[in-house]
Order: structure tokens, then sequence, then C-alpha cells
């Protein structure tokens, strides 16, 4: 029997339909710049559970562990994303998806990520295609992951470019919910199927198998025949 593989999304929270997948779940708010922990709330924007379902249609037998940051009108901070990573490390999850993005680098942020890293976890952050780069992302021990209109929903590239390492599918089955962010949450599932059938694999052995098996190299060069 393979162990249960522990999928851990810092995000917006998730659907009632998904619950059965979610075996833990935290919320991570504001209240006077001061952070306070409670019980998830419903998925107010939507974002998470298109995440969650871009992820468990690609590796259908995970569980995951949900760390919900976002507040209505999808604003977090580099503390709440911090603290969500420190407490999915907690889970014993093997990889986090970041589809969020904050402009300027914390150390905070950082020493989560790294921390996270240092126990053995996958972290995969979205990335703009275009613009300024974003963390975490930016950081050089997470996959920085965009979307890539080329790739069907079984496909991924592998960009190996300024802006990032790799890219896949841009669409989902949530109506407005699409770029970077799916891009990111197919390439997680992508990794999360590989993961299932590879338990032992090493982080450095599934970027390698994105390698060699990416659909596209480099990136998308428009306007070529």
């Amino acid at each position: 029997m393979k162990p249960e593989l522990r999928i851990g999304v810092v995000d917006s929270g998730h659907s009632a339909a998904q619950r059965a997948q979610v075996i833990a779940g935290r919320r991570f708010s504001l209240l006077d710049d001061a952070l306070v922990e409670g019980e998830l709330r419903d998925d107010a924007l939507g974002h998470g559970s298109a995440v969650v379902e871009a992820i468990g249609r690609r590796a259908p037998s995970a569980v995951f562990c949900v760390a919900q940051v976002f507040d209505q009108r999808g604003v977090t901070s580099a503390l709440q994303i911090a603290t969500a990573i420190d407490w999915l490390v907690e889970q014993d999850v093997r990889l986090i998806n970041l589809s969020l993005g904050l402009r300027q680098d914390r150390s905070l942020l950082r020493q989560a990520c790294t921390a996270a890293v240092g126990r053995g976890i996958l972290l995969c952050a979205s990335s703009p295609a275009q613009g300024e780069g974003v963390f975490p992302a930016n950081y050089p021990q997470v996959l920085r992951v965009t979307g890539d209109a080329r790739c069907a929903e079984q496909q991924w590239s592998w960009l190996d470019s300024a802006k990032a390492d790799f890219a896949a599918c841009v669409h989902g089955t949530y109506p407005g919910q699409s770029g970077a962010s799916l891009g990111c949450a197919a390439l997680s599932g992508h990794i999360a199927g590989y993961l299932q059938q590879q338990p032992q694999a090493s982080n450095r052995q599934v970027v390698q198998w994105l390698q060699d098996n990416a659909r596209y190299r480099g990136p998308e060069r428009r306007g070529r025949a």
C-alpha cells in the first residue's frame, strides 16, 4: 500500500464539494495587524477551489491540507503566507502549491520557504509571464511556474526562462479562473501524480522528471509558423 500523499495549498479555501478530500484546514487572518488563526470559512473567491480542483484532477487519490490566507478582497500578507507554510510543514505535506505572489521580499516569508525546503518539501509558486517577478516564486529554492496556452490538460512545458522554470495548462473548470495561478496548480497536479507512483522520489528527481517529460521546451515564440 502506497503512503498517503498530502498536498498543501495556500489560498482562499476550498469548495463544499471538495471537503472529503481535505484532511486538515486552518484560516490565517489579520486583525489590527495581529495574526489570528481559526476554522476555515467558505471560499469567497473561488480561487482556492479552482486550485484544488486542478491538482486533484491530475492526482485523484491525493489529499489536501488547506491554509486559507485571503480575505474577501483577495488580499493577503507575508505574515499570513509564512505562518501558513509553517503550519503545512507540521501537517507533513510533501508539496505546497502557492498560486499567489507578493511584490516585496520579506525575510519571514523567505525563511519559511527555506525551512520547508529543508524538510524535503517541494514548493511550487506562480510567476507572472510579464512584468516584475513576485515572491515566493523569486526565491531560488522555489519552482517558478506560469501558464502556457500551448499546453493541453496533461501537458507541461520546461521554459527555463527569466520568468519561470515550468508552465502548464491555464484552463480549468471554474469560470473566471485562469492564467499563472492555474498553470501552477496544474503543474502541482502533475507532480502529485508522479509522486503517487514514485513516493520515494527526491525533489531533484521530480525536477528531472519534469524536464525529461515536458511537451514543450523553451518559451512560446509568437509569430513563428
